[in-house]
C-alpha cells in the first residue's frame, strides 16, 4: 500500500465515523471495517475495566477504541488495552503496538474472523504478551499468551460464569465472568 492509499483510507475512515454514528470503524487488512455497537459490547468493556482497574498498579492505564497502527493495511482500535500510565497520560489519538501489554476485544457479529484469526496473528507478531477475546455470542472468553510469528502458542477457552486468570508482567489479573452479558441467541461452544 502506498502512502497515498493509506492517507485515502484514513480520510475515508474519518468520514465514515461521522456519517454512521453507532458504528465502530477500523482498518483491517486494508479494508475499512464497520461494526455496529450493541449494548452488550459496552457493558462487557465496563465489566472488564471494573474488574481489572483495582488489580493494576499505578504504573498502568487503559486505552479503549484508540488507534493502534500496525502497518499500512492494519490500524486497529482495541476495545481495551493496557499500556504504561506515562504513555496514556500523553493523551494521544494513536499509540504504537509495542506499548500494549494486554489487548482485549469484545466480539461483535461482524468481527468474529478479525478477532479470532486476524488480530490473533497480528497481536502475536508484534509481541503483545496477552490477548483476550470476550465473546457474548458464544458465552466464552479466550485467553492467548506466548506470542510468536504464527500467532499465540498458548490459549485457553473459559466459559462465561468462570474466572479468567491472566499471569504476566502486570501481575496476576483475575476477571470473574459470572455477570457478563450473554446474547440471548448465544451459541455455546
Amino acid at each position: 500500500m502506498t502512502i497515498s492509499e493509506s492517507d485515502r483510507l484514513h480520510s475515508q475512515l474519518s468520514r465514515f465515523e461521522d456519517m454512521f454514528p453507532g458504528y465502530r470503524t477500523e482498518i483491517v487488512e486494508g479494508n475499512i471495517m464497520m461494526s455496529p455497537v450493541k449494548p452488550y459490547r459496552q457493558e462487557t468493556i465496563w465489566e472488564i475495566r471494573d474488574a481489572l482497574k483495582p488489580q493494576l498498579s499505578r504504573d498502568w492505564a487503559f486505552i479503549s477504541d484508540v488507534v493502534v497502527p500496525f502497518d499500512g493495511d492494519n490500524e486497529y482500535c482495541p476495545d481495551m488495552a493496557v499500556i504504561p500510565k506515562a504513555e496514556q497520560a500523553k493523551n494521544l489519538s494513536a499509540y504504537p503496538p509495542e506499548l500494549i501489554r494486554l489487548a482485549m476485544e469484545v466480539v461483535s457479529p461482524s468481527s468474529v474472523r478479525h478477532d479470532y484469526e486476524v488480530k490473533d496473528e497480528a497481536y502475536a507478531r508484534r509481541g503483545i504478551p496477552h490477548y483476550v477475546i470476550f465473546d457474548p455470542y458464544r458465552g466464552q472468553c479466550r485467553v492467548h499468551w506466548n506470542p510468536g510469528p504464527e500467532g499465540y502458542r498458548g490459549r485457553d477457552t473459559v466459559p462465561y460464569g468462570k474466572t479468567v486468570t491472566i499471569d504476566g508482567e502486570l501481575g496476576r489479573l483475575v476477571v470473574d465472568t459470572t455477570d457478563f452479558p450473554i446474547d440471548p441467541n448465544a451459541r455455546r461452544s
